[in-house]
């Protein structure tokens, strides 16, 4: 078998760049990947995590998002979307790569249009509950359209949908629960609440979060994670300070800007306050976690809301308004799940009843089979 040249594509939000990063990793194992091109914005994310990637080669396209009025900023995306598609058919003619592979948003609209007019084939993975623009008119031409969520299929149009999971790494698959908790100190017999607020944090889990890690820890004798996002961290830390001082003191309670090895504090878990994000449900729902999820009210189509409602319709979730968030609110959540085993269980074993085998393996082989 010759060796293969691949084209990925997917930024503008980390839901849709980690994805495609995880696929590149597994395509950097496989023996007959010859070269992997990124296809991305080099204002954006995907080109700083690109970086860290030298066996890759980043093709840029200028591009942003559409905006929702015709008016003159429309008139000035179009023409940058034309030069950005250009540019795209320009990477397809000259670099000829055997297989196409998209996560969505606005950032792989110009490469996606360019394999349709030129007649490529490629694979789509949208990665949310109600799939994004780019997604419903890519779908009908796609090869394979691979989803993360079931409920996604009804938006979609293909004759070729199939329910994956959204790609993670190899270590949720690896790392043991005991594992992670001796990585991080925390007894094997304690109960774990981890509250995350996704890579840019989210203030109002964190404002709230700083009042309870008192009663939970010191008083319930619980062990309490927060990861604050580095933005917030120093503000998040001041506010601590005035409301428990003593917090340096208390060994239930680790407070970290960002962790590089999600795995870790996710699997050390029993329950997760998060936004609901993709990708976050994604981890979530491999390390079989019940959770608490606040969607972030201003998320593109509103899919936080959208996901989150999904989760807790399958019983995996507990749902909590952004403007409803506060100690008091947040802290009857976390008891009516934290003091009641049964519950806990329940909403584990529901999460593990909704995680795949391994989504990239899956999608790998899906894509494979897309090479002429």
């Amino acid at each position: 078998m010759s060796n293969k040249t691949y084209f990925i594509s997917g930024g503008g939000t980390g839901g849709h760049i980690y994805p495609a990063f995880t696929i590149v990793d597994a395509l950097l194992k496989e023996t007959d990947t010859d070269k992997i091109y990124f296809i991305g914005n080099p204002n954006n994310l995907e080109f700083e995590i690109a970086k860290n990637y030298p066996q890759v080669n980043f093709l840029p396209v200028i591009v942003s998002g559409m905006p929702r009025k015709v008016g003159l900023g429309f008139v000035k995306w179009l023409i940058q979307f034309i030069l950005a598609f250009f540019k795209a058919a320009g990477y397809l003619k000259k670099y000829k790569p055997d297989a196409i592979f998209t996560t969505g948003g606005y950032v792989s609209a110009p490469i996606v249009t360019a394999a349709i007019t030129l007649k490529r084939p490629y694979m789509i993975h949208d990665c949310d509950s109600v799939p994004g623009m780019v997604s419903k008119l890519a779908a009908p031409n796609a090869k394979i359209v691979s989803v993360a969520f079931e409920n996604s299929k009804k938006f979609l149009k293909s004759n070729n949908i199939i329910y994956n999971g959204n790609p993670v790494r190899d270590a949720f698959f690896t790392v043991t629960k005991d594992e992670a908790r001796k990585k991080l100190n925390i007894p094997s017999q304690q109960k774990v609440i981890f509250a995350m607020g996704g890579s840019q944090g989210a203030k109002t889990i964190n404002s709230a979060m700083i009042e309870l890690i008192k009663p939970l820890s010191e008083d319930m004798n619980n062990f309490v994670i927060l990861q604050t996002g580095k933005k917030n961290f120093d503000e998040t830390l001041c506010e601590l300070e005035k409301i428990y001082p003593e917090y340096k003191n208390d060994h239930n309670f680790i407070i970290k800007p960002y962790f590089d090895e999600m795995v870790y504090p996710l699997k050390s878990a029993d329950l997760v306050i998060a936004r609901a994000g993709s990708l976050s449900l994604t981890e979530i729902i491999q390390c079989h976690l019940a959770s608490i999820l606040i969607p972030y009210p201003y998320a593109a189509q509103d899919h936080q809301r959208k996901n989150a409602k999904e989760m807790t319709d399958k019983g995996v979730s507990l749902y909590l308004e952004d403007s409803e968030c506060n100690k008091n609110s947040l802290l009857e959540k976390i008891l009516e799940i934290i003091n009641d085993d049964n519950k806990l269980l329940s909403m584990q074993k529901k999460a593990s009843e909704l995680a795949k085998n391994n989504p990239t393996e899956e999608i790998i082989k899906q894509l494979k089979s897309t090479i002429k």
